[in-house]
């Protein structure tokens, strides 16, 4: 293997958008560097329910109002509705 080609790995420490924090190993910055997160599991919609919350607001049923009939079988392109 060749030398000197790859990124130092070291320990960080991640803060959690709680304020928790632990430590990790990581090329990210340099030796004790802190990572506060924006977004992470505690906060992110994909990780609390976010298909729930997708639906409340209404985006799936405006998507399929939207696209739901691009693939129903039987339907006709623009190309064919033009001929």
């Amino acid at each position: 293997m060749k030398a000197d080609i790859h990124p130092d790995y070291h320990e960080i420490t991640v803060v959690m958008t709680d304020g928790s924090e632990y430590k990790t190993r990581s090329t990210y910055g340099k030796e004790g560097d802190v990572l506060r997160l924006d977004i992470d599991p505690l906060s992110h919609p994909a990780w609390q329910g976010g298909t729930g919350q997708v639906v409340e607001k209404g985006q799936l049923d405006k998507f399929q109002s939207r696209f739901g009939g691009f693939m129903a079988a039987g339907g006709t392109s623009k190309k064919e509705d033009k001929k």
